[in-house]
């Protein structure tokens, strides 16, 4: 599990799609704001289908800034 921070734009070669999994969500209130937890879950083609994969989480600072990288990435998606 791990709570996002800071995001930093990387320069890679593999632009690759990835696969389509579940994503489980949930908000809470952490020890200084909310917390929104994203949960993904494995792909039918995993050993285990439906675990558990990876758990991330945003505070209202890391929000704010994914909010933002949202927006470059899909101008006009916000009307």
């Amino acid at each position: 599990m791990a709570r996002i921070v800071q995001f930093d734009e990387i320069a890679t070669g593999n632009d690759k799609v990835h696969g389509p999994v579940t994503c489980g969500y949930k908000i809470f209130a952490g020890p200084t704001s909310t917390i929104l937890q994203l949960d993904t879950y494995g792909s039918s083609e995993r050993q285990i289908s439906g675990k558990q994969s990876q758990s991330i989480q945003l505070d209202t600072e890391a929000a704010r800034r994914l909010m933002e990288l949202l927006d470059r990435a899909f101008p006009g998606l916000r009307r």
